[in-house]
C-alpha cells in the first residue's frame, strides 16, 4: 500500500517537473516548486477540479509562465476543472472562460 502511494506521488512530482527535487525538503525549494508540489498534492485523489487562489502571486514571469502551462495542461489533457482567482490579466489569457468581479459584483463575462 505505501509503495502505491510512492508511486503516485512520484508519478505526480515527475509530471509537475519536480522528479529531481522528490527528496528535498521545503526549504530548499523555490517559490514556484513550492507552488507546482501543492498542485501535485491536490491531484492526489483525481479531483474533478482545483481551486487557486493567486497561484502565480509571489513567483517571478518565467515561473508564473511554467505553472501556467502545468495548470493548462491540467485542464486540457487531463480534464480538471480549474477555477483561479487572480489579479493578473496574462493569467487570465490562458482562461476559457474569465468572469470579473468588482466589489463583489460581477461586471463583465467572457467565453474564448
Amino acid at each position: 500500500r505505501r509503495s502505491k502511494r510512492r508511486e503516485k506521488a512520484e508519478e505526480l512530482l515527475n509530471n509537475a517537473g519536480l522528479r529531481d527535487r522528490m527528496d528535498h525538503k521545503p526549504s530548499e525549494l523555490s517559490g514556484g516548486e513550492r507552488q507546482r508540489v501543492a498542485i501535485a498534492r491536490a491531484l492526489a485523489n483525481n479531483p474533478d477540479f482545483l481551486l487557486l487562489d493567486e497561484p502565480t502571486g509571489n513567483i517571478d514571469s518565467k515561473t508564473a509562465k511554467e505553472l501556467m502551462t502545468l495548470i493548462h495542461d491540467l485542464n486540457k489533457n487531463q480534464d480538471v476543472t480549474i477555477i483561479m482567482v487572480t489579479h493578473d490579466q496574462n493569467m487570465a489569457n490562458y482562461a476559457s472562460r474569465v468572469i470579473y468581479l468588482l466589489d463583489g459584483k460581477i461586471t463583465k463575462e467572457v467565453r474564448k
